[in-house]
Order: structure tokens, then C-alpha cells, then sequence
């Protein structure tokens, strides 16, 4: 384990092998993540990645983005993002993701909160396949090292200024880790919920590292709940039914079989219609039909889906499948600028981690891919402008003071629920 780097990138989800990327060849970039290097929920996105398609979609995909999020939005960063989405098509295109296309013109699906069809995707794996072939590219530069089973416990601060991280490795071992700037891409807090889609490891151990360093949050209280995700009493992560399955024409129904709700309303609304089913039938769940997508549409378009409901017992082309709301996505996080700096000198914050104000209340369906993308190569792009190496001695850090892994994990846990409840409550 090295303990100096020039630039330690926390996470390697899509958006920290993105920032790699965009960092200076000459530069020696770390990458740190806490479980395997594929057990990031970069890799279980299904639907897809929005574009803007032409000038013309322009007002339509900004308003389609403003209205999901509640007009709570920062407006500077949706007018980024969805000036930037076709370049960035343009860069994974080049990384070797192959979107699906019919007689050599892509295809776009649409989902919910969306007037228009502009998402490309690659069957249902479209988070698979963008994260595999970046992590492929990312492989391949000389100058990027990674390191699995390895948790970020805190960062190095003195005076406003981030010095690098502290971090536990897999044989549990506490060491400081030194870089010029720091990049926090670590993910979203579903596994503090019991119902989540997202991995388990995925415990905001960067929203309580802000809490406890003074670094600037925002919004921390916006967690998103997905409408549809399979249904099952065993333990563990849920699994999601993608919104495109409802873009391509499902429906749900209530315990009569009667269709109940516009499908592609926003998630937060068609979740709060769900519940109101759920409670009227007196059933954990409600059933999602595919009786109105093609057999073939259904095996060619969403392969995934299909093969694990039937691992469930479901044939989706036959019955429909129980769904219920789960935990999904965080809208809120470390506050950063439109370069995806935070409130500390030195200090980065990309995807999920990270507030940048694109989503505002609620995400739009399919904006979380390009969203990290675009603002990962902003935090590497302003990175390589101002680069200059600290030079001053990185201040001492009191090692023993995180030896009790579970203690420090619970304390951690506690501080951003209770946090979050504190907010709810205020704002109440």
C-alpha cells in the first residue's frame, strides 16, 4: 500500500474511472474502493443515458429535468449538463460502449417524467456496459493504480486545505494516504436502508466524513424511492425493474388487475400513487404487466430482467410480477460548484456523493449516468488548469483514534440518520 499519490480518487464507479481518465498522463492516480472493483451501482444501472438529441430538445429536456426535480434545480448546472451530454456520448462511443442501434441510426428509449424520447441505452445493462469499457480504458493507463477492499475513515484536513484520506485495508489495517487533491466518488447511503437497490456496502461514509470534518453539505434529506423494484421477502438488495420496461409500455395494476396510474409520471409521484394502492388492496405490493411489450421486445430489449424474474419464478412474458417501492438514489450529498469543488481547498466531489444541484428534489429518470460523467471530467479538467503539488508538510494524524471498525461504522451511520432526521424536522 502506497502512502503519497498525486491525485486519490475515493470509489470507482463510473464517475471516478471517468475523472482518472481525464486526469494528466503524468500524474500518478490511486483509485480506492471498498469491495470489488464491479460491486458499484454504476454497474446495476438499467435504463440508460439521456442525450440531448438536437438544439430543438433543448427547452423540452431542460423543462422535462426542471419539473422532476421540483424546479428546486440549480439551473447553471442542468444547462451543463445537457449542453455537455453529446460530447460525452461521443467520449464512451470512443471508450467502446456500443448503444443499441437499428440499420446503423441509434435507438432512444423514453421513461418516466421524459415528453420526449432521448435515452440511449444497451439492452437493460446499460450501466454495465458504459462502466465495464471505461474500467476497460481505465485499465490499460500506466499511471492509474487501483485498490480494492479498502474503505476511506476520513479525510486529512488542516486550516480548510485536504492533505489526502485516511483508510482501513483489507486486513484492516489504518494508514494515512497523502495526495495533492482528493476526489470523493463514493457512492450513495441506500445501505442504511432496509430496502434499497443499491449495494450494501454503500453507507455515505463521505456525507459523515463532511459532517464530522465541517465540509459543506446540501440537501442530504432528498433521497429518492423507486416505484418499481421485484418484490421479495429475502434479504439483501432489491432488484430494480427498469422505468424503461414502463417507457416501452407495462402497466401496473392493482390486486383486481385493473390498471390504477399514468405510469411515466415522475418517480416520486407514481411511488406515492403506489403506496396509496398498496394500502387500499392491503398488499405488500402491486403486479407490473409486459402484456403490452412484443415476447421478443422483452427478450431482445430487456434480457436481464428477464432471466432474474424467472430465476424469482416469473415469467414476465406470461403473469405480471409483483413490485414495490425501495430505496434507489441520493439527491443531495457534499456541496460542490459547477467544477465539482467542495467548500475545502483541494477537495473534489463526483456522482452520487456529490450535490451539484442537477437533480434538484428528484432525479429524472436516466440523468444519473450522464450527470456523473459530466461532472467527473469537470472536477479532472479544473484539477489539471490549477494543479500545483502541496508545499507544505501534511499535518499528523492520530492513527489509534480509529481502531473499533464497528464502533466507528455505527457512530458514522447514527450521524447521517440523525441528521437527515434533524432536517426533516425542521423542515416540517
Amino acid at each position: 500500500m502506497i502512502n503519497k499519490t498525486d491525485v486519490l480518487i475515493i470509489g470507482s464507479g463510473v464517475a471516478g474511472l471517468f475523472a482518472a481518465l481525464h486526469l494528466p498522463s503524468d500524474k500518478q492516480i490511486t483509485i480506492i474502493t471498498k469491495n470489488s472493483i464491479e460491486e458499484s451501482d454504476s454497474f446495476l444501472a438499467q435504463g440508460g443515458i439521456c442525450v440531448l438529441r438536437s438544439e430543438d430538445d433543448y427547452d423540452s429536456y431542460y423543462e422535462d429535468t426542471m419539473r422532476a426535480g421540483h424546479h428546486e434545480n440549480r439551473k447553471e448546472s442542468v444547462d451543463i449538463m445537457i449542453k455537455t451530454s453529446r460530447h460525452i456520448i461521443d467520449e464512451l462511443i470512443d471508450c467502446g460502449v456500443e448503444f443499441e442501434s437499428e440499420n446503423g441510426e441509434y435507438l432512444y428509449t423514453r421513461e418516466g417524467g421524459h415528453s420526449k424520447h432521448r435515452i440511449m441505452f444497451h439492452k437493460d445493462i446499460t450501466g454495465k456496459e458504459i462502466t465495464s469499457k471505461v474500467l476497460r480504458v481505465v485499465q490499460s493507463k500506466k499511471n492509474i493504480q487501483i485498490i480494492e477492499n479498502t474503505t476511506m475513515i476520513d479525510v486529512i484536513m488542516r486550516d480548510g486545505t485536504c492533505y489526502g484520506a485516511v483508510i482501513r485495508d483489507k486486513d484492516d489495517h489504518v494508514q494515512n494516504i497523502f495526495a495533492d487533491y482528493t476526489v470523493m466518488a463514493s457512492g450513495g447511503i441506500g445501505g442504511l436502508y432496509k430496502h434499497s437497490t443499491n449495494f450494501r456496502q454503500l453507507t455515505g461514509d463521505a456525507i459523515a466524513i463532511a459532517l464530522k470534518n465541517g465540509i459543506k453539505l446540501e440537501n442530504i434529506n432528498y433521497i429518492q424511492i423507486h416505484p418499481t423494484t421485484l418484490y421479495s421477502e429475502k434479504p439483501g438488495r432489491r432488484f430494480l425493474i427498469s422505468e424503461s420496461v414502463r417507457g416501452e409500455g407495462a402497466i401496473l395494476l392493482n390486486k383486481d388487475g385493473e390498471r390504477f396510474v399514468d405510469e411515466l409520471l415522475p418517480r416520486d409521484l407514481l411511488t406515492q400513487k403506489v403506496y396509496e394502492q398498496m394500502e387500499k388492496d392491503g398488499l405488500p405490493y402491486v403486479r407490473l404487466s409486459m402484456a403490452g411489450i412484443d415476447e421478443q421486445e422483452i427478450k431482445g430489449h430487456f434480457p436481464n430482467i428477464y432471466e432474474k424474474c424467472l430465476e424469482e419464478g416469473y415469467d414476465v412474458t406470461k403473469d405480471p410480477i409483483p413490485v414495490v417501492p425501495a430505496q434507489h438514489y441520493f439527491m443531495g450529498g457534499i456541496w460542490v460548484d459547477s467544477d465539482s469543488k467542495t467548500s475545502v481547498d483541494r477537495l473534489y466531489a463526483i456522482g452520487e456523493t456529490s450535490c451539484n444541484g442537477v437533480h434538484g428534489a428528484n432525479r429524472l429518470a436516466s440523468n444519473s449516468l450522464l450527470e456523473s460523467l459530466v461532472f467527473a471530467e469537470r472536477a479532472a479538467n479544473k484539477i489539471t488548469e490549477t494543479y500545483t503539488e502541496v508545499s507544505e508538510d501534511a499535518p499528523e494524524v492520530d492513527l489509534t483514534a480509529y481502531g473499533d471498525k464497528k464502533k466507528l461504522e455505527k457512530e458514522y451511520k447514527d450521524m447521517i440518520l440523525q441528521e437527515i432526521e434533524r432536517i426533516n424536522s425542521h423542515d416540517e
